[in-house]
């Protein structure tokens, strides 16, 4: 960090910012917007948003009057405005990665088909791509990352995500040697994962959100898509389909997260898992070691009586955290976290009864919800991808409560996500 500061200093010194294109003004896009204002030697110059008129009161929030603003339908008036030392607004999101003085795009859309094909054109026309929409990455970010690898640039998850924040805690304990045992997240409400857009929208309009949004994070979706973002990274697998997402409070998280022989919940040694007890909006992670010398010590640091510990940070900034990705990214060369391998699939479940002819309506809606499980056991059901569900046309009746299988459906060949999906699965048969 301290590289990356000194590097953003001088260029602001030297009125060189990093230009940053950004897609999606809504509530975390523009808190966004607004800090790098405050930052040195980043800032966002570039805006695409369906709602243009949003995107210029960014701009006015920050100080720009209106006809410093350009709205741009070409890449060359874009590139025009950010020579005249102007910003631009467009309602095109592929614009960004054609324009030249960009030189990194954060994606905040929340679509995995909008997130799959502006990454795609990002990395293909060189730019670095910082992803806050989790949902493309695990649905396609395997081939992403590798197209970014061979064209030279970064694609990653941003900073500020909980996967992004418990990829700190986890680099920490592996870098020193500790065992991880368990790497999780707080919710900060029980699941309750046939909840609709219809249930939702009281409480969304009061925090002025969309309903299908704040339907994701209670249905438990989100959740499930962080922590196989996190699986994908890391090779630590759910124990169980869906996670245990006990009510544990942090001072029991090492007494209850850990292997069931040592009197925890999981099967397993290695685990992703989510706490509905007082740990939101902070992440953690379980850790030992075979050292009793490392345990006394422990012990001594006050971190409890072992030999399992807890590593846990207390918030996460969620888009205000995103400028630091992209200063990562642009400065240093190094991702903050993507998907290695695919170790684990977020999968579809029907929410009600669905029968032949209804065309899903995707993440947070009326018809299915995302559950994590392993890759492996994904596949052999022939399971639907929740990031692949969005206008799915059903073939066969799915009872609610059941994973949707991709021969019950129809899914959109029209979608970006679909063709590259499509692609990456082909690939990765191929290495096995």
């Amino acid at each position: 960090m301290y590289r990356i500061l000194n590097e953003l200093k001088r260029r602001e010194a030297t009125k060189e910012p990093i230009q940053v294109g950004l897609v999606g003004c809504g509530q975390m896009g523009s808190g966004m917007l607004n800090l790098t204002y405050q930052m040195p030697g980043l800032r966002i110059s570039g805006v695409a948003d369906l709602d243009v008129e949003r995107g210029i009161q960014a701009f006015e929030e920050v100080g720009f009057s209106r006809d410093q603003v350009t709205v741009a339908e070409r890449a060359q008036e874009a590139q025009a405005a950010l020579e005249k030392g102007k910003v631009f607004v467009t309602p095109d999101p592929y614009l960004l990665s054609r324009t030249e003085s960009i030189d990194a795009i954060v994606e905040a859309t929340g679509s995995p088909d909008v997130g799959a094909e502006v990454a795609y054109y990002g990395t293909l026309n060189s730019k670095h791509v910082i992803m806050l929409n989790v949902e493309t990455d695990v649905t396609c970010g395997w081939i992403l990352k590798r197209m970014a690898d061979q064209m030279g640039v970064i694609y990653t998850v941003s900073a500020g995500d909980e996967p992004g924040a418990v990829m700190e805690l986890y680099r920490f304990a592996r870098t020193l040697g500790f065992q991880v045992v368990t790497i999780g997240k707080g919710k900060n409400n029980p699941v309750n994962f046939f909840a609709n857009p219809d249930d939702c929208r009281e409480e969304a309009e009061g925090k002025h959100m969309n309903p299908k949004m704040l339907c994701a994070f209670i249905d438990g979706t989100k959740t499930m898509v962080e922590m196989a973002e996190v699986s994908n990274a890391t090779g630590a697998l759910p124990d169980i389909p869906g996670m245990h997402g006990k009510k544990v409070d942090v001072p029991d998280l090492c007494k209850t997260y850990i292997p069931r022989a040592n009197g925890g919940v999981f099967e397993h040694n290695f685990v992703v898992d989510y706490s509905t007890g007082k740990v939101a909006p902070g992440v953690f992670v379980v850790f030992t070691s075979d050292s009793a010398h490392l345990r006394q010590d422990l012990g001594f640091y006050s971190m409890g009586e072992g030999p399992y510990y807890t590593l846990y940070r207390p918030y996460h900034l969620c888009s205000f955290e995103t400028p630091i990705s992209v200063a990562r990214a642009v400065i240093t060369g190094e991702p903050t976290i993507n998907s290695h391998h695919f170790n684990s699939e977020v999968v579809a479940v029907a929410k009600r009864d669905l029968e032949p002819g209804v065309l899903i309506d995707g993440i947070g809606g009326f018809d299915v919800f995302g559950r994590i499980d392993t890759f492996e056991n994904a596949t052999d059901m022939n399971a639907l991808p929740i990031g692949l569900a969005a206008r799915a046309k059903v073939k066969k009746a799915v009872s609610r409560g059941d994973v949707v299988r991709r021969d019950d459906v129809q899914v959109n060949r029209d979608s970006f996500s679909v063709k590259l999906r499509d692609i990456q699965d082909s690939l990765m048969a191929k290495e096995g």
